[in-house]
């Protein structure tokens, strides 16, 4: 994934760097889940020394809040076109939800936004990527409100953080680790060591977890 330069001295070389940085971070992440790829990793992947790779980003949790806005800004256009198209509560609920199993990296990096990455980082890229994520908060609550009209703007807005919280919470359990799936299976005729599985709500190999869907049909986690 190295460039093809040793030096990145022109802007167009310096912006082609810092794309191959993000690309093999996000390679990286996919692969391994954000949580365990570490700036060294990311050096490694992208042919740089981590001096290097910190004269563009200052640190690991900036590249993945990059990562992140771009993500969400790719998660917000879909939903914003998908919400032209349906009206009501709960197919707006269903855009929302289906936009999110669509893309679990987004997913991930929003599990560790608050507790990670916003960790490490500058005022200066905490107030640019703080200002992004209000914003798209707010975009999404007008297509929300004109998608039911019984929510206003600042509802809509309301309702895209509690499912991005949601989201949080909630990812992380459906990539168990194999020590607990082990447990699980071990378990699995001991009906009063686990709560019973909700209804419309199955467990999948690999980690995978459904979600209920409106008329009973089942959406798998990926």
């Amino acid at each position: 994934m190295s460039a093809p330069f040793q030096r990145a001295r022109r802007p167009d070389q310096k912006d082609q760097r810092r794309e191959a940085i993000l690309t093999a971070a996000r390679e990286l992440a996919e692969r391994s889940g954000v949580a365990r790829v570490s700036l060294q990793d990311i050096a490694t992947a992208v042919g740089l020394a981590k001096s290097n790779v910190l004269r563009y980003f200052g640190t690991r949790e900036e590249i993945y809040l990059h990562l992140m806005m771009s993500a969400g800004s790719e998660w917000a256009s879909a939903v914003g076109a998908r919400l032209e198209e349906v009206s009501g509560t709960e197919a707006t609920a269903g855009v929302l939800a289906d936009a999110f199993v669509d893309r679990p990296l987004y997913c991930d990096l929003t599990t560790h936004a608050e507790t990670m990455l916003e960790h490490n980082v500058s005022v200066e890229v905490l107030q640019v990527f703080k200002r992004w994520a209000i914003d798209t908060y707010w975009t999404i609550g007008q297509r929300i409100s004109a998608a039911c009209p019984e929510l206003t703007p600042a509802d809509g807005a309301a309702l895209v953080m509690t499912a991005s919280a949601f989201v949080a919470k909630l990812f992380p359990i459906t990539r168990p680790p194999e020590a607990l799936r082990e447990l699980v299976r071990a378990r699995a005729g001991n009906r009063g060591s686990f709560p019973a599985v909700p209804p419309n709500t199955e467990a999948h190999g690999g980690g995978h977890c459904s979600r209920p869907a409106p008329g009973g049909a089942s959406v798998v986690l990926r």
